[in-house]
């Protein structure tokens, strides 16, 4: 069940798409949350439509304990109003879309740029590079604890310039400008990361990719990785 947790240890649990719930000592920050159905109203009858494989993991509502909310881009998977006004709380999102980023959630927001740290309910944020043709964006490492968390964001081949991270969180749907599975897994190898983990696949039909090959890549380059199910949680103890 994704609720508030106050236990020991950092905890992240899979929301669907690119979106991550992350706790730490009782504090709580999400990343890239789309939890609407706000695109598949939109491309209706459409050449893409965005019809759903899997529910939504959780009501936004639900996440009202929430304490910041990142966003990497200005896509709606990424950037959802209906998502980010349920939920209610302040968001960093890069600095070249804030109007986009204040228009969407109707709050707080705070522009961040590649290279700035902000501090927000206990976590430290980090903006490192991100490559998404036509998109101002950014990826994030996250500092919870004594953890730090790489999110890549929406991105082809880039290299973020951290090292030795706990999670990495990379894309391996390969379509729209995306790594595809074996490059994500040579991403996170690249930024050694002690965890890989896959996102942003299994949400639409007609932009989705099997785990598999991301897989595969990770036993070859000997990089550990967890395919979690959506709605899972991850204990960093």
């Amino acid at each position: 069940m994704i609720q508030p947790v106050a236990e020991p240890g950092v905890h992240v649990w899979w929301l669907g798409q690119s979106g991550f719930l992350i706790g730490s000592d009782g504090r709580h920050l999400v990343v890239d949350p789309y939890l609407s159905d706000s695109l598949t109203a939109k491309y209706q009858g459409t050449e893409t439509p965005h019809v759903r494989i899997t529910p939504r993991t959780v009501e936004p509502e639900r996440l009202s304990f929430v304490d910041v909310v990142l966003s990497t881009h200005g896509h709606t998977d990424h950037l959802d109003g209906e998502t980010l006004r349920a939920i209610g709380a302040p968001l960093v999102a890069p600095a070249r879309i804030l109007e986009l980023a204040r228009e969407r959630s109707g709050g707080e927001v705070t522009g961040i740029t590649e290279g700035e740290v902000v501090e927000v309910a206990g976590f430290a944020i980090q903006a490192v590079p991100a490559v998404h043709p036509g998109q101002h964006c950014v990826g994030y490492v996250i500092t919870a604890g004594m953890r730090t968390l790489y999110h890549a964001g929406d991105t082809t081949w880039v290299d973020p310039g951290v090292r030795g991270v706990d999670v990495a969180c990379v894309p391996i749907n390969g379509k729209l400008d995306n790594l595809d599975g074996p490059q994500a897994a040579r991403l996170a190898h690249t930024v050694e990361a002690a965890l890989a983990i896959p996102c942003h696949y299994d949400m639409f039909e007609f932009n989705t990719a099997s785990p598999d090959a991301f897989v595969a890549e990770c036993e070859r380059l000997g990089q550990p990785y967890r395919v979690l199910r959506q709605g899972e949680r991850l204990t960093l103890d």
